[in-house]
């Protein structure tokens, strides 16, 4: 088979090229072309996936077409927002072809998503996925200590609300420090210095209260302060922090991430900063709210002490004293009569039973006449005339003593 310019056996006239020569020309004639060298391209994105080196690949469809993308590293770090499969966007770019794969795509160097801005759709991503992790929980925030011995302040030391904040916090309070955090509030490495600035700010010794904050501006000066990052170093936070970022009604990340949302710089020093003329009054308060109780309790136990002080007890000890020795005297007197009754009663409980004893006892049987025999070899009580025979030798006992005897002959009793 002939090449290059070499003659087609088959069609005459017609050059057979490369895979690669014919590539290269349709590539050549698009990049050519003025209209694909900047154009807009609405569709849905599917099989989205963000490569290691940082470069995203997808596709973008509508109803009848499809069209790969790629969008290099370089453009995709300037998104606000995260692209995910379904999401409507517009896409700009150029159109070329990818040599290896002979495949035409579109090369996309910026992103909005269709019918909403990217800095609300990225704002709404964020704020959901915080929600989810719990970081807007009103349950692990912290109250500001009432009393701060220093106050953290994370700002541009060059902006109006650093001015704002020292003067007020001055004025409300001469003695409370301040520990300033100079970092820029604004572009791309504003979050990633504040986030710094935290950490540092969290091992000052004696520091009890954060602010973190700039004054007013666009969506896209204060789009530092809707970071992941910076949000997340506001959550673990050791010390308390208040968020004060631009006009009271700008929100952002941190706002609703800290522990306390200041409306503005100015209103963050006087949430922060107690005002000295207040404590002064309350103060004052107190202690005439402590003295009238003071007083009123004093009045109370005087009261008491001169009621005390009327009591027989104190008017007329020695007969409070007799009442109770006629008393004494009365106990003396029914323990007694009460002792004695118990020893009568003891006593003749005690007869009837020495009587019962009596009558029971062995000897008691004696004196009614009876007596009790014994063999004299063995010792053993007779109770039978089997028991001895005619000869033997027996010691009767009787109620005043005993006395030996001898049997004469065995016979019936009756």
């Amino acid at each position: 088979m002939a090449t290059g310019s070499r003659a087609n056996l088959l069609w005459p006239g017609i050059n057979v090229v490369s895979v690669t020569e014919l590539t290269r020309r349709i590539k050549k004639m698009l990049d050519s072309d003025p209209l694909l060298k900047g154009v807009l391209v609405k569709g849905e994105v599917s099989n989205f996936k963000r490569h290691s080196s940082g470069h995203l690949y997808f596709t973008l469809k509508d109803e009848s077409s499809a069209i790969r993308c790629v969008m290099f590293r370089s453009s995709a770090q300037s998104l606000v927002f995260q692209p995910e499969n379904g999401m409507a966007v517009i896409a700009a770019g150029y159109v070329s072809i990818y040599e290896r794969d002979g495949q035409y795509q579109l090369y996309a160097e910026s992103l909005q998503p269709e019918g909403i801005g990217s800095y609300h759709l990225a704002f709404e991503q964020l704020k959901k996925k915080l929600e989810a992790e719990g970081l807007f929980d009103p349950g692990r925030k912290r109250r500001l200590p009432l009393l701060p011995r220093r106050i953290g302040i994370i700002t541009s030391a060059r902006g109006a609300a650093i001015r704002d904040i020292i003067s007020i916090s001055k004025r409300r309070f001469p003695g409370v420090s301040l520990v300033i955090g100079d970092v820029p509030v604004q572009g791309d490495e504003a979050a990633s210095r504040m986030v710094t600035a935290l950490k540092l700010m969290n091992g000052v010794d004696g520091v009890d209260a954060i602010i973190v904050g700039r004054g007013g501006g666009s969506v896209g000066g204060l789009w530092a302060f809707n970071d992941e990052g910076l949000a997340r170093a506001i959550a673990s936070s050791r010390i308390p922090v208040v968020s004060a970022v631009g006009h009271e009604t700008d929100f952002t990340i941190a706002d609703f991430v800290a522990d306390l949302r200041a409306p503005t710089p100015s209103a963050a020093a006087e949430l922060a900063v107690p005002d000295v003329s207040e404590l002064n009054a309350r103060i004052s308060d107190r202690l005439t709210a402590m003295t009238r109780v003071v007083r009123r309790r004093i009045q109370s136990g005087r009261e008491l002490l001169r009621s005390a002080a009327d009591r027989p007890v104190f008017t007329r000890p020695r007969y409070v004293l007799d009442e109770r020795r006629q008393a004494l005297d009365d106990l003396v007197r029914d323990m007694g009569a009460a002792m004695r009754r118990r020893l009568t009663a003891a006593g003749a409980a005690r007869d009837l039973l020495a009587g019962r004893l009596d009558a029971l006892s062995p000897l008691g049987v004696l004196r009614r006449g009876f007596s009790v025999c014994r063999r004299c070899g063995d010792g053993r009580i007779v109770t039978s005339v089997s028991q001895v025979e005619p000869g033997d030798s027996v010691t009767v006992t009787v109620t005043d003593g005993e006395f030996m005897a001898a049997v004469g002959r065995k016979g019936d009793p009756r």
